[in-house]
């Protein structure tokens, strides 16, 4: 197996104060959920860009509507199967006694656990999904100290690239990252499960993708715009989903824009995102544990925490074969030889 060199990007969304994240990777096949839990309460908020998206409790973010605490995000694959996991994160939660009161009786509280899935049924045996004893024990699995990254969790079946077919895909994850300034923290912890590629932000080189028949990466669009027909995607096979946390103070108001905000990253870090095959949602929590900063930095900030951490999940990622299909990751193309293009070659992404 190839090790995993040291990730390009520092922090992870555990940086932000007041926030855990745990995992749950099943054994029997690559799949798998991540919970980010706020123990003491977050204002949330959430933005749903791709086409087809699997959510569950994204109406009560809007900052119209009355709820206003958010106590954990679900994060999952087996696509809309995978919601189910959401029931043990909320049992978790009952356990401890955390949720929204409804009541002075015992029991009558209700923890509020939005929750995003991804698609990675083709990966193994599709009848191997998240439900809510994974939920619960990704839950038990959670913790201050900074998340594992890579086959992961909600990451542990994602894939990358597969504008021209799953057969020249690669191995996506999940990644984390985090920008502070000023003692106000921004993370984020984000499953890359694209039907785009994963690109160097600064660059536009691609770190994984769809690979070209002479085994290299020349990058999705630059391919399609050249006239290389897409391959026919089934709707909501594909997603990229993730949280965004900060410790500053902010309004529902402001947490739904700073989900907005962080779709720049995912339009830095992917090509192309937000397809009608993705359902690229993102969720935003915002502890008030710290003092408040400009908004304005804060959204920056959102957005490079989450182009940071599609950089980081795919170059955690581990190769796997599944089903007579390889899986490479970047790294594996990198031990290979198989570099990508530059972004000033011909086929830039």
């Amino acid at each position: 197996m190839t090790a995993v060199p040291a990730l390009p990007y520092a922090g992870t969304l555990t940086d932000v104060q007041g926030i855990e994240v745990g995992h749950f990777t099943d054994p029997r096949r690559p799949t798998g959920c991540s919970v980010v839990l706020a123990r003491a309460g977050a204002v949330g908020g959430v933005d749903v860009r791709g086409a087809a998206p699997g959510t569950r409790e994204t109406d009560l973010l809007d900052p119209a509507n009355l709820v206003g605490v958010v106590h954990a995000v679900l994060l999952a694959g087996g696509s809309a199967w995978g919601l189910d996991a959401a029931g043990g994160v909320m049992r978790w939660l009952e356990e401890q006694g955390i949720g929204l009161p409804v009541g002075g009786a015992p029991g009558q509280i209700v923890p509020i656990v939005p929750a995003a899935v991804l698609f990675d049924l083709h990966v193994g045996d599709a009848r191997i999904r998240p439900d809510a004893a994974a939920g619960h024990a990704a839950c038990q699995a959670a913790g201050s100290a900074p998340p594992a990254q890579g086959n992961v969790g909600a990451g542990a079946g994602a894939t990358v690239g597969k504008l021209f077919g799953a057969a020249h895909a690669m191995k996506g994850g999940i990644g984390s990252a985090a920008v502070s300034v000023d003692g106000v923290t921004v993370g984020a912890l984000i499953a890359v499960n694209a039907l785009g590629d994963v690109v160097d932000p600064a660059s536009g080189r691609p770190i994984a993708g769809a690979r070209s028949a002479d085994g290299r990466l020349h990058g999705s669009v630059a391919r399609a715009l050249a006239g290389e027909p897409p391959l026919s995607i089934l709707s909501g096979t594909q997603t990229t989903i993730g949280v965004i946390a900060t410790d500053a103070p902010l309004t529902k108001a402001q947490c739904q824009r700073l989900a907005g905000a962080g779709h720049d990253g995912l339009a830095r870090a992917i090509r192309p995102v937000h397809t009608m095959s993705d359902g690229d949602t993102l969720f935003a929590l915002a502890t008030g544990q710290t003092r408040a900063l400009d908004f304005n930095l804060l959204c920056a900030m959102a957005g490079e925490a989450v182009a940071r951490a599609c950089v980081n999940a795919v170059r955690a990622a581990r190769g796997l074969t599944t089903g007579g299909v390889r899986l490479p990751s970047a790294i594996d193309m990198e031990a290979a030889g198989a570099r990508p293009e530059s972004a000033g070659g011909p086929f830039q992404s």
